[in-house]
């Protein structure tokens, strides 16, 4: 059930949007602090779901002011893809320098990085990202900063994971090489929580 595509109905008009909108803040801020994952010094994984996502479609409302129903079907046909489906994972990668120098240099030496991120489930084989669907975030010279990633996982796969298997979470960069084998129990399930 929650992972329904969101709907027009599922979203608050603008003016209760805007009494409400701090604690919908603090909700959600909650609710990703159990669906991020820190892999290495420079990357944040944030898994995505459905009250991510629609907080994302509210705040882009906000922001542009979007109250007709059209200008509001198209930002829910342009966010609806980022929910999970059931049996994968969505993730926004953000590949995080403070100094613009450095992260100017460090994109251009990480080029590749969105398809080198992977799961592991136990001694199943990895399942690398497929990456940045909805467009192209890389140029010639750098990667971007954000990249938008799904994770195909198999029945078996999940369901070794709902029977306490291990996952990994990590990159196989040339540049960047590292990984996460322990979740905190709050984040696992969480993540849990995608597969229907």
């Amino acid at each position: 059930m929650h992972m329904d595509k969101l709907k027009t109905s599922d979203l608050m008009p603008l003016e209760q949007y805007a009494r409400e909108r701090s604690a919908v803040r603090t909700r959600v801020i909650a609710h990703k602090k159990n669906r991020q994952v820190a892999v290495g010094p420079h990357t944040t994984w944030l898994f995505e779901d459905r009250i991510t996502i629609q907080y994302q479609v509210q705040e882009m409302l906000r922001a542009e002011r979007i109250f007709e129903p059209e200008g509001i079907a198209e930002e829910l046909a342009a966010y609806n893809p980022l929910i999970p489906d059931g049996r994968n994972w969505k993730v926004t990668l953000l590949v995080e320098f403070a100094d613009p120098v450095v992260r100017a240099r460090e994109l251009a030496r990480l080029k590749g990085i969105e398809d080198r991120c992977y799961v592991q489930v136990a001694d199943f084989a990895r399942v690398h990202a497929i990456a940045d669907e909805d467009l192209e975030r890389e140029n010639d010279e750098k990667t971007s900063s954000v990249h938008f990633l799904r994770f195909e996982l198999s029945d078996a796969m999940v369901a070794a994971l709902r029977g306490g298997a291990a996952v990994t979470i990590g990159i196989d960069h040339e540049s960047y090489a590292h990984s996460v084998d322990v979740l905190a129990p709050a984040v696992r399930q969480a993540l849990l929580a995608d597969f229907s």
